[in-house]
């Protein structure tokens, strides 16, 4: 079976939208009626580590025991709610009383936010599942993205392209949307274990995209002394002479001398060194929705 790819209604925490503005307290308590997924900033953090979070005007408070869920969110810890301050979060309302003054007391609980997030994504992302995320933070393994309501979880740098970078800052950017695909499950452990490599396509599909005798830019990737390995897109690199000029991570500008897809080599020539490559550009999937199987580069 195919799963078509679904955008989820969890969306990753700080994709929106807020609580609107002025809105009575009746919506309130229809939101706490439909448990309905709402989202807000989190303003502060008591000394007892629960959350004051503020949204459409009203604010309403998020123990410690529900800002995580450490099999979703991460480890048990209060740096997980402390990093939370000045940041989105999702929460469902769980408590409402209203004063005597008409401000209502509010309790929310970001843990059962990511509770309904979990089930869902278990229930329609099986392995081989092409899922959008959010990346969060990326450390020199991989890149931590958020699939919906701070459920996290890690593309390992292997898995991030095939073409090899030294940390995934060469390829994301913190804030930015991609696409997944999910490789494993493992419901017990509320786990998805996720790679990204295959969604930018196999050698060919990438080489199509070039032709003899185009100048085009690259980013330096590899030296060796028998030559420069130079990426021309994630997934596509090719061979160029020696330079001693050159280290990894500049951009340069190539021509390319030949394409060879009998035995997937391109032979570039450096025309001229630009400098240090910078951000990260946007990504170009060649799959973006269904299942990935049997994809071979």
């Amino acid at each position: 079976m195919v799963y078509r790819l679904r955008r989820s209604i969890y969306l990753p925490e700080g994709a929106g939208p807020l609580f609107p503005e002025n809105q009575p307290i009746g919506a309130l308590q229809e939101a706490m009626d439909s448990q309905t997924v709402l989202e807000g900033i989190a303003v502060r953090c008591g000394p007892q580590r629960d959350l004051t979070v503020r949204f459409g005007g009203y604010e309403g408070i998020i123990p410690r025991i529900d800002a995580i869920h450490p099999a979703i969110s991460g480890a048990d810890r209060d740096i997980a709610v402390l990093s939370r301050v000045g940041r989105s979060v999702c929460f469902t309302v769980t408590g409402l009383t209203v004063s005597g003054g008409g401000r209502p007391r509010l309790t929310l609980s970001r843990r059962a936010a990511q509770e309904q997030a979990m089930a869902w994504l278990l229930e329609r992302c099986p392995a081989g599942s092409v899922v959008p995320a959010r990346v969060t933070h990326l450390e020199k393994f991989g890149a931590f993205v958020d699939l919906g309501c701070g459920v996290t979880s890690l593309i390992p740098l292997e898995n991030i392209s095939v073409s090899r970078i030294p940390h995934p800052a060469a390829r994301f950017r913190v804030g930015q949307d991609i696409l997944a695909a999910v490789s494993d499950v493992d419901p017990a452990a509320c786990r998805f274990y996720l790679t990204h490599k295959e969604l930018l396509g196999s050698w060919l599909e990438n080489a199509a995209c070039f032709a003899p005798g185009e100048t085009v830019t690259g980013i330096v990737r590899g030296i060796r002394d028998y030559g420069v390995f130079i990426e021309l897109a994630p997934n596509l690199a090719g061979l160029a002479d020696w330079r001693e000029d050159l280290t990894p991570g500049d951009q340069v500008s190539v021509y390319i001398k030949s394409i060879r897809p009998d035995v997937r080599k391109i032979k570039l020539q450096v025309i001229e060194r630009l400098g240090p490559a910078g951000e990260p550009g946007e990504l170009r999937y060649f799959i973006t929705d269904g299942t990935v199987e049997n994809w071979s580069y």
